[in-house]
């Protein structure tokens, strides 16, 4: 289910010192996530396994926006976001399993930069994406 512009986000997985690595959240809390998509984006794409929990969103409209203010060129998330007619009017490519109304948590446990794994495939940092309509394809650093 993707948003945004051509609804294709293409880049560079995040990587230091630009941009952070994968995230991996705790399952139904955004706070890591929010807290790394405030910082520069650089153009980078950041890839978040929010263990493909369909219970609460990761993302919303103001996380998305932060997302945008701070140069991400998109985001992909193994979990589900909110506020899906905002987000598909912002300059962001974002790449979600689905949507769900309700509100995630806050505690901001997880981890940034490591590889996260999901869908089958191993994500590093740097490695390239490539997103349409129909999927996402990830190509080694």
């Amino acid at each position: 289910m993707p948003f945004g512009p051509a609804v294709a986000p293409f880049g560079r997985a995040g990587t230091r010192p630009l941009t952070p690595g994968p995230v991996r959240t705790r399952v139904d809390d955004h706070a890591l996530l929010r807290a790394t998509l405030d910082g520069p984006g650089d153009g980078a794409v950041l890839v978040v396994d929010g263990g493909g929990s369909t219970h609460c969103a990761l993302i919303g409209d103001v996380i998305a926006g932060l997302a945008v203010a701070n140069g991400w060129a998109g985001v992909v998330v193994n979990g589900v976001v909110r506020d899906s007619v905002a987000l598909a009017a912002l300059p962001l490519g974002l790449e979600p399993l689905g949507t769900n109304p309700r509100r995630s948590s806050r505690t901001g446990a997880g981890e940034v930069d490591g590889t996260v794994t999901f869908g089958g495939v191993d994500l590093a940092p740097g490695e390239i994406l490539y997103s349409d309509e129909d999927g996402i394809v990830v190509v080694a650093r």
